[in-house]
């Protein structure tokens, strides 16, 4: 028998097993597992972005702890060892596994050569943690207590959650655009919610709240209490829908994955299915600027640089739900699109930015999808403080390297853990969320 033919027959004798992208099973990504070739794509940024010999990692648990176990070729070997059942919990293994920033670096990293789906494999090993009884970390759990009662992260009266709002603001009772300020904005960062809907009424477009606002549940998803966050997501989405909302609006990075991708990957339906519209102020503000409803009228005289948080950049690739087989040499029926990271909003900002008089935007070596992330989201920065710090202290060596005398963001998760890794090292740098600079400029 001839090779061609030996292939062919192997081809079609090799059986074919059922797999899907569904967080809730960590069988359907041993095979993401066993392939991991450790070839440290997950860690440093590809050669041919690199411009030099400095900022050339991408893993913030990486660079915290090099440690193989924490970073994800090593994470691979022990999800393997954890659905064989060789592996028991310790709570050595759940710092392992949860000191990360689940910052889809190291996911984007592979898909440039192998297409394998580390981000979701991690996020089925949370998922497998708090199911065995084993995680997560008790500060998760905190924040889950918080939302249980208070419907916030923070713990804070719900009564308090539109406290934000002034009497300047204009909301209407109905409107085709339902601005989510989540909690950041509407306990910790009134500043940020305050800004987004000043830049609404600029605009002249109107937007309505919900009348009773929840958490996204970012956390709970984050750190693997997946049925607690599916139960969030259905009863946001239905209140959503109830108030005949076209598109939903947020300035929050964090929730804007979440209502634009994880509900609908909790929920079985793609992005596309939910009902309404997911956009981030980033997008409005884009084509505010660009259609004329929004006018710089002041110079905003600063040398800046962007940052690229995780959630408005490689992690909000629209979702949409894949099962099928299988087979040889890997080959999957039937074919599957790949997120990659490519449909952040990495122009919007940039154009934003570049609009507005008198600000001078300087970027950072490593920025778009390979931007090194600020180090708090996704619950990373209530149980493991030390890795947020390391990883915001590595982003701001960046911002030194430049020159610039601004750091500006799109997340309020990015903007406090600078402003506090900054003002903990005595700079005097200033760090803005995007809704602020355009604020200025109106």
């Amino acid at each position: 028998m001839s090779r061609i033919n030996e292939l062919n027959k192997e081809r079609y004798d090799t059986p074919k097993e059922k797999v899907a992208l569904d967080v809730k099973n960590l069988k359907n990504f041993r095979y993401d597992m066993d392939h991991c070739i450790k070839c440290k794509g997950g860690y440093w940024v590809d050669h041919t972005y690199s411009p030099g010999m400095k900022f050339t990692t991408r893993c913030p648990s990486g660079v915290w702890n090099d440690f193989e176990a924490y970073n994800c070729a090593g994470k691979m070997r022990i999800g393997i060892a954890l659905d064989e059942g060789q592996l028991p919990w310790s709570d050595k293994l759940l710092e392992v596994l949860y000191a990360c920033t689940l910052c889809g670096a190291c996911d984007v990293g592979c898909k440039r050569n192998l297409d394998l789906e580390i981000g979701l494999t991690l996020e089925a090993m949370r998922v497998k943690a708090v199911k065995d009884g084993a995680g997560p970390m008790p500060a998760h759990k905190k924040i889950a207590q918080n939302i249980e009662k208070s419907h916030n992260q923070f713990g804070s009266p719900h009564g308090n959650r539109g406290k934000w709002l002034t009497k300047d603001i204009k909301v209407a009772e109905k409107a085709d655009v339902l601005y989510f300020a989540g909690c950041s904005a509407s306990y910790t960062n009134p500043e940020i919610g305050q800004a987004t809907a000043k830049i609404l009424n600029a605009s002249g477009t109107p937007f309505s709240l919900l009348q009773d606002e929840w958490c996204c549940g970012n956390t709970l998803y984050s750190v693997g209490m997946i049925d607690e966050a599916t139960a969030i997501a259905r009863r946001n989405v239905e209140a959503v829908k109830a108030a005949d909302a076209k598109t939903l609006l947020t300035s929050c990075a964090e929730c804007y994955r979440m209502w634009k991708v994880d509900y609908p990957k909790m929920l079985g339906i793609s992005t596309d299915d939910l009902g309404f519209k997911v956009a981030h102020l980033l997008e409005f503000a884009d084509e505010a600027f660009a259609g004329g409803s929004l006018k710089p009228a002041k110079s905003v005289n600063l040398n800046l640089t962007y940052h690229d948080a995780c959630g408005v950049s490689r992690l909000c690739d629209p979702w949409t739900p894949w099962s099928g087989e299988r087979g040889w040499m890997g080959c999957i029926e039937p074919r599957l699109h790949r997120r990659r990271g490519t449909s952040g909003l990495y122009a919007q900002p940039r154009n934003i930015l570049k609009a507005i008089p008198g600000l001078n935007l300087i970027e950072m070596p490593r920025l778009r999808e390979n931007a090194f992330c600020c180090g708090a989201g996704r619950g990373t920065k209530e149980a493991f403080p030390d890795l947020a710090g390391s990883s915001a202290r590595e982003r701001l060596d960046e911002v030194r390297e430049v020159g610039a005398e601004a750091l500006v963001a799109a997340c309020p998760f990015c903007k406090n853990n600078f402003s506090q890794a900054a003002k903990a090292n005595g700079e005097k740098l200033q760090v803005l969320d995007i809704s602020e600079v355009i604020l200025a400029s109106l």
